[in-house]
């Protein structure tokens, strides 16, 4: 919602205050330019990144049109989560915890949760760890090296498409001005024909360098620092499951295991310490 809010005030900014100026919309109007811009910013884009690169970006954008999941309700359900498995654990035993482990979609506790079984990757990595747990006696400071170690790759995994699409970001102005040079080298074939349509094709011309700089930094470059932002809210659904597992490896009750995960969520979205104990009651 945001990300549409914002373009509609920049577009209505920019293409308002032109038109109060005395500006003609209509000379804004070149396809022939946006081809050239848009065609080899997304040629470009495809040349620099890997596929999976180029997928992540798209499902990203998808994502910040409709909304993250990554929300207080989301943290809530996760933390929730992650005290009924430390709770049967503590009560029946680590070797109780196995079959929900091993099969996650079949398991009583996760299965509650589906919001969290749609995270794949958060799931495996939550469940990679309590099987590391339930297989040995690992020590804590060990554990928890394993896991920033982790959550290092994942965060260059996150920030990837970010980074992806900033960089066709600074590229569109380049871009613009290429198509602006087209634009001259087609207005020399004019030169015969009288100042009017001189000036119409020096104008579509620079409709290419405007397009370029006011796509770069209106759109392209502010759409990837929004996709960095709910890169870092998923990965403090990895900081937050980390925090909790070492604190009950270090033998924390679960009511205090999950409130370290708690202390690790971004303080927009983190729930209260009564909040988040009665939604664990009532789950």
């Amino acid at each position: 919602m945001l990300l549409i809010i914002g373009s509609v005030i920049v577009i209505a900014s920019v293409l308002g205050g032109y038109v109060l100026h005395g500006g003609n919309l209509m000379v804004l109007w070149q396809p022939t330019e946006l081809l050239i811009i848009f065609g080899a910013a997304i040629g470009s884009f495809v040349i620099a990144n890997p596929l999976h690169t180029v997928k992540d970006v798209f499902a990203g954008i998808l994502r910040l049109l409709t909304g993250s999941p990554f929300n207080k309700s989301y943290y809530m359900d996760l933390l929730s989560m992650l005290y009924e498995i430390f709770d049967k654990s503590r009560k029946q035993g680590v070797m109780s915890i196995e079959e929900d482990i091993d099969n996650p979609e079949s398991s009583q506790i996760f299965s509650r949760y589906p919001a969290i079984m749609k995270s794949k990757t958060l799931l495996d990595f939550i469940t990679d760890y309590l099987r590391i747990i339930s297989a040995g006696n690992m020590a804590t400071h060990e554990l928890e090296g394993m896991m920033e170690n982790e959550i290092d790759s994942r965060q260059h995994e996150l920030e990837e498409p970010a980074h992806a699409v900033n960089k066709i970001a600074d590229a569109l102005p380049g871009l613009g001005i290429v198509a602006a040079v087209l634009g001259i080298v087609i207005t020399m074939n004019f030169l015969s024909e009288g100042p009017e349509r001189i000036g119409l094709s020096v104008a579509a011309a620079l409709v290419g360098t405007f397009l370029g700089i006011w796509m770069g930094y209106g759109f392209v470059g502010p759409t990837s620092i929004a996709m960095e932002h709910a890169a870092k809210y998923e990965l403090k659904a990895y900081e937050c499951v980390k925090s909790a597992i070492v604190a009950t490896v270090s033998g924390q009750a679960p009511q205090m295991a999950i409130e370290f995960g708690r202390k690790a969520l971004p303080t927009d979205k983190r729930p209260g310490f009564q909040e988040l104990n009665d939604h664990v009651r009532a789950k």
